[in-house]
């Protein structure tokens, strides 16, 4: 009997997940290592289990469901990450995980062992949102960053990574990458409007930008707003501004992929009629080419140094995150292709502008990602949707090809 995917539990199991930490106007609130996580830790673990699935947790916190096959081989992996932004939506990453869990019940419906073993996996800390770097679990268990590094990063409040995870329940025994894949998958939500702006079904993602992320710390002097002339200031504030303005200008002169944020940005003290003394802000440069990350990068650094200089701050700069881009393994892509042109489904093959785990699993084995649309390019907004039609053709892409691989 030839394995079928059933949109139900689908569907269901993404109301189900998106009530826990939920938000005004449909979205979610479940940053890694809270409360809210290890709730839907646990829901998720609890669905593994019932469908059969060996669960296992790591030392990171990364939870890995596997299906045996009918030979002890490395498995077929898919996954993603059920931690969410402050003010996220219920697509991202979580449909990857769910959409893995209908891959294994339409395999046991079918009453299919597959020659590889199968396995569901979701990663600590993708988002980044509280603790740095992005795609921590990931890069732990690809052997890009070591367990004591990971524990010892901290969020705003001075909370460590390994006191949270011992704290949920969640820092496990097993060693990180021991389960090392065949090949990993990873659907996704496109997080962009390029699939619904063309009415394209299925996102073939050759590559994943690189990433860099500073923050800087700036000194400045507070002073009166009405009494201290322009000249005689020294504003922490409005280094802040001028990165903002010129980030964002750059980023619109290098054209192509080049993209810039100044996403977080906080003052001290913060008052209508003070000048700043103090501005923490952050610079968020993406690109698909290495040689013009670095490029924008080394702008940005250099008018940072040449406003400090002028208005005679003191700045810090602290690296959060930097990623070269990824490349995806050429033939799995064309996999993914194949069997989406099988299901008579436009594709358009394309980079993701967004960090995911599959770049950091690219480290360990082939790798590739299937996106679906985001209407109106809407992600990390509570108003993220995709279509239930788009949901189903990603998923069953990724059940084809799954099949495909297990029996390779």
């Amino acid at each position: 009997m030839k394995p079928q995917f059933s949109d139900r539990h689908l569907f269901d199991n993404l109301d189900v997940l998106a009530r826990i930490g939920a938000i005004e106007g449909g979205g979610c609130a479940r940053l890694a290592l809270t409360d809210e996580d290890r709730l839907g830790r646990d829901l998720v673990v609890g669905w593994m289990k019932e469908l059969g699935l060996d669960v296992r947790i790591d030392a990171i916190g990364n939870v890995i469901g596997l299906r045996a096959g009918c030979e002890n081989l490395p498995p077929i992996m898919t996954g993603s990450h059920i931690d969410t932004v402050r003010t996220g939506g219920r697509y991202d990453g979580n449909y990857g995980v769910l959409a893995g869990l209908e891959v294994v019940r339409a395999l046991n419906a079918a009453n299919v062992v597959t020659r590889r073993p199968i396995a569901v996996a979701f990663f600590t800390n993708e988002e980044g949102a509280r603790f740095q770097p992005d795609m921590m679990g990931s890069l732990v268990y690809a052997g890009g960053m070591g367990l004591n590094e990971a524990y010892a990063a901290v969020d705003q409040d001075g909370i460590a990574v390994g006191d949270e995870l011992r704290r949920i329940g969640y820092l496990g025994a097993a060693k990180p990458g021991a389960l090392k894949p065949h090949a990993f998958l990873e659907l996704h939500i496109e997080q962009g409007p390029i699939l619904d702006e063309e009415k394209v079904r299925i996102g073939v993602v050759e590559s994943v930008q690189g990433i860099s992320w500073t923050e800087y710390t700036v000194a400045g002097v507070s002073n009166h707003a009405g009494t201290t002339p322009m000249r005689l200031r020294r504003d922490a504030g409005y280094l802040a501004a001028s990165v903002n303005l010129f980030a964002r200008k750059t980023a619109w002169e290098m054209g192509g992929n080049q993209v810039a944020t100044v996403g977080s940005l906080a003052l001290r003290p913060n008052l209508i009629n003070v000048v700043p003394n103090r501005a923490v802000f952050t610079v968020d440069l993406r690109n698909t080419d290495e040689a013009k990350l670095k490029e924008a990068e080394a702008k940005v650094a250099a008018h940072v140094a040449e406003v400090a200089a002028a208005e005679r701050l003191e700045v810090e700069a602290k690296v959060l995150a930097r990623f070269e881009p990824v490349i995806f393994d050429a033939g799995l892509v064309a996999r993914v292709e194949h069997h989406a042109k099988a299901l008579s489904l436009s594709t358009r093959r394309m980079p993701s502008g967004a960090g995911h785990d599959a770049q950091m699993m690219q480290r360990l084995c082939p790798t590739a990602m299937i996106f679906v649309p985001s209407v109106a390019g809407l992600s990390h907004n509570v108003k993220e949707h995709t279509e239930p039609a788009d949901l189903i053709a990603g998923a069953q892409v990724l059940l084809n090809l799954m099949v495909e691989l297990a029996e390779s």
